[in-house]
This record gives structure tokens, C-alpha cells and sequence, in this order.
């Protein structure tokens, strides 16, 4: 007696095959819109924080973290009690410090979140620096004539930035390249947008010169600090 032996059809298959996908395809699509939402998260913290200290600035006709009328404005049991020492703005325009300093020592890169956050201009307390939509620090340095770590071309030295920047740390390439092409021209070397590829950790210092890494890397696994004119 011959056995009869079971198995799938070819429309079983390939209704398998349909479903897994309609699956992959939903999981591609719903990375995709992640990704589209960081982008847009990263880009509104440039806009916003750039409208904060322009309002800042028209309001008390001081910059952020250099305003010398700000410790008398704001009693001095106010500021958050881990801002340390008390430090003395000079009121020179400059704000002195790197983007990534360090609360534990704080500088007036750290009084220029403390200045908008007790004015009201961006949530929280204290001069730590707020994080992106990746977790990444984000903060302010000048771009010359700060102190020690003014530099990004030149990034921050010849042909780079002279004035207050913004920057924003740890963005994935993919990231960073729709962020300086939506806002700039795409050249991590050039423009009002400039990124560093980050060599040597999260949170990295800026470098003084970035014209040597040539363009945007997209591989999936680089990491860059974008920085903009404020």
C-alpha cells in the first residue's frame, strides 16, 4: 500500500512568504520613521535653542552665561546647589569653556543653561547640559577667542567658526548627513553646519581642524558631533 506524503502547497508557501514580508517590511518602515523623528528631534534643538538665547538676549541685552546683572536678578539661593562655586560672568560676549564641560567644574558654557533655565527659556534646573534624541550632550562653545578648546576648518580654527556654536553629540551618520543637508549643504566641512567624526568616544572634544576626514561616512556605525552657528 503506498503512503501518501503531506507537505505545503505552493499557495500555503506562498502565502508564508507574503506575510513575512508584509512583517519585514512594517519593522524596515517603522525604523525608518525613527530615525525620521531624530532627525527632526536634532534639528528642533538648534532652532529652539537659538530662539532661547536671541529672546534672552532681547529681554535683558545679555548673552546667556556671560550676563553680569544675573546673579543679582536671580537671588543667589535660587541657582541649583551643584553649580558649585559661584562664578562671575564679565560680560565680555565670550562664553568661555568647552560644549561638553563638566558640571563638576562648572564653567560659563554650564551658566549659559543655568541663565535660560532660571529665565525660563528652556526646562529644567541647574547647568548641565541637556541631551538629544540620542542621548547625546548637547552645548555651547565659542567658536574663537574662547579660552582653552575654542576651535572647529578648520571646525574652529582658520576658515572655521568665530562666533557662539551649538553643538550636538553622538548622531549616527545617517543622522548627521540629513541634519547638515536639511539645514546646510551637506558638507561636514563647510557651511553654518559642520560635523566632526567622532574618533575617540561619546561626547568628544572638538578638534581644532576637520578638513582632513573629507565627506560624510555612511556606514551604519560612525558617530559625529554637528555643530552650528547660533
Amino acid at each position: 500500500m503506498k503512503t501518501r506524503q503531506t507537505g505545503f502547497t505552493l499557495v500555503e508557501i506562498a502565502i508564508v512568504l507574503v506575510i513575512i514580508g508584509l512583517l519585514l517590511g512594517g519593522i524596515l518602515k517603522g525604523q525608518e520613521m525613527v530615525t525620521q523623528a531624530k532627525i527632526k528631534n536634532v534639528i528642533a534643538d538648534f532652532n529652539g535653542i537659538s530662539a532661547a538665547q536671541y529672546g534672552y538676549q532681547d529681554r535683558y541685552r545679555a548673552l546667556p552665561g556671560d550676563d553680569v546683572n544675573a546673579a543679582g536678578r536671580w537671588p543667589a539661593a535660587n541657582p541649583p546647589a551643584n553649580l558649585g562655586a559661584a562664578i562671575a560672568p564679565n560680560g565680555d560676549g565670550i562664553i568661555t569653556g568647552l560644549y561638553n564641560n563638566l558640571i563638576a567644574a562648572p564653567l560659563e558654557t554650564n551658566m549659559f543653561w543655568n541663565h535660560l533655565r532660571l529665565a525660563g527659556f528652556v526646562a529644567g534646573t541647574g547647568g548641565g547640559q541637556p541631551t538629544n534624541a540620542v542621548t547625546g550632550m548637547l552645548g555651547v562653545q565659542s567658536g574663537g577667542g574662547g579660552g582653552a578648546g575654542s576651535v572647529m576648518g578648520g571646525l574652529l580654527g582658520a576658515g572655521g567658526f568665530t562666533g557662539l556654536i551649538i553643538c550636538s553629540a553622538n548622531l549616527p551618520d545617517k543622522v548627521a548627513i540629513a541634519v547638515d543637508t536639511q539645514l546646510d549643504d551637506g558638507v561636514a566641512a563647510t557651511g553654518q553646519v559642520r560635523a566632526m567624526l567622532q574618533d575617540l568616544g561619546a561626547n568628544q572634544n572638538l578638534k581644532a581642524d576637520i578638513s582632513a576626514q573629507g565627506l560624510y561616512q555612511e556606514t551604519g556605525t560612525q558617530q559625529y558631533v554637528i555643530c552650528k552657528s547660533l
